[in-house]
């Protein structure tokens, strides 16, 4: 398989896998990785800091040299591992394995959805439209079937034996499941197909028919989850994983003492990421009505939830939100009122997860003052909570890609003047 690349690029990428498999043996890696578990154990502890660089990694990576699709995707993975620790040093564990993920084909719904991408000066296609198919949920609810997927197992192969034999012998060789990670996020899926707007009126005009979309919705999803139980298809994540909108997912509680018995995983061993950013625009009692019983019925499924992403959480959290099962991780995003965060998850088993604002790092010049006091506001409204800060969407560092870095710097001189 490798001689389908140069051997100027199996150099390149070996040298990329040395480089990974040196920083993965720091001595602060392994401490990292003694904090995370500590933290995800709710034993107390500074929090971790994580700055998610998938939305700004144009800025600090160099152009991908390889052009076979294979040599590509193992070349952006060691490169987004050393330049992550290089030129942001946060919290991250610098992984001591190479993933290959299992290629499943999903067509969602059964339905062919067009997208429409629009580049931006530097040419990436961050902003889309999309054509959705149902125009009236009365008159095209019958368009909507079951989801058609399937495991390309030939591909999937091919790719693991590619990667072991170029680097195998550098670093382990992992397959890894990520299909679900940003699956369960219900109220997208139903906005793919028809719209934000529609939906919203739905709601009002068609009831009953919306509670049958979102039942049938997550009844799909729920066999699509079975489905890769029963193929052997999931893989565990309660390690250096992304475990949820930009954390990670160290801990002993997962997997169970029933997979230790029989080595058969099922959803009961996982970590689940699931948010509803969709529905920020409906009242905590439309929430309740018509999104909040999907979540729990998949939540039963899972062994810890992290729940949330950009969306306010404080509205539905009386309501709803805190007894949603297995709740184990919160998202405190930009949007959401964070005192009052505070005082409900302060001394619960509940992390608190902050999202801090992107504007003072993407947008304009850093203003290094103004964004110390909006870490400082955000550490005293976490006092008595176990705490995380996760940093995600920034779309540019705005030709200052120092400030990534410097961020993270300026979050732990704050944490250990206040925490």
């Amino acid at each position: 398989m490798i001689e389908a690349i140069s051997k100027k690029e199996i150099i390149y990428l070996r040298d990329l896998a040395k480089k990974q498999a040196e920083y993965a043996n720091h001595d602060i890696m392994q401490q990292r990785e003694k904090a995370w578990y500590t933290h995800n154990h709710l034993k107390g502890g500074k929090p971790m800091v994580i700055m998610e660089m998938a939305s700004f990694r144009d800025d600090l990576l160099p152009p991908l040299l390889c052009e076979n699709d294979m040599a590509r995707e193992l070349e952006m993975q060691l490169l987004m591992n050393n330049i992550n620790y290089e030129k942001v040093n946060d919290d991250k564990v610098m992984p001591n394995f190479i993933n290959v993920k299992h290629k499943i084909n999903m067509r969602e719904l059964n339905i062919e959805r067009h997208i429409h991408r629009a580049k931006d000066g530097k040419g990436r296609a961050i902003g889309y439209a999309m054509d959705h198919p149902i125009t009236d949920l009365k008159d095209d609810f019958h368009l909507i079937e079951r989801s058609d997927y399937s495991y390309d197992e030939k591909y999937t192969k091919e790719n693991f034996d590619f990667v072991s034999e170029l680097v195998g012998d550098i670093l382990p060789i992992r397959l890894y499941n990520d299909s679900l990670l940003w699956f369960i996020s219900l109220t997208a899926r139903i906005v793919n197909i028809m719209g934000l707007e529609r939906l919203m009126y739905s709601m009002v005009d068609y009831p009953e028919l919306t509670h049958k979309l979102f039942d049938f919705i997550t009844t799909d999803s729920i066999e699509y989850i079975k489905w890769q139980q029963e193929n052997n298809l999931l893989t565990l994540n309660n390690g250096n994983h992304f475990s949820g909108a930009g954390s990670y997912g160290f801990t002993n509680e997962l997997p169970t003492e029933e997979y230790k018995k029989t080595g058969h995983i099922t959803p009961k061993d996982l970590w689940v990421n699931m948010n509803s950013q969709e529905s920020v625009g409906i009242s905590p009692s439309m929430y309740e009505e018509f999104v909040y019983p999907s979540f729990e019925r998949v939540a039963k499924l899972f062994g810890q939830v992290y729940y949330g992403c950009c969306e306010p959480v404080h509205e539905i959290w009386e309501s709803n939100l805190k007894d949603l099962p297995n709740l184990r991780k919160v998202s405190i995003s930009p949007w959401c009122d964070e005192k009052y965060m505070g005082q409900q998850l302060k001394g619960s088993n509940m992390i608190y997860s902050r999202k801090p604002s992107p504007n003072y790092i993407g947008v304009g010049k850093f203003d290094e003052p103004a964004f110390r006091e909006h870490i400082a506001y955000t550490l005293k409204q976490a006092k008595g909570c176990q705490s995380e800060i996760i940093f995600r969407d920034i779309y540019t560092l705005t030709n200052e890609p120092w400030k990534a870095k410097r961020a993270v710097e300026i979050v732990r001189e704050q944490i250990e003047k206040q925490w």
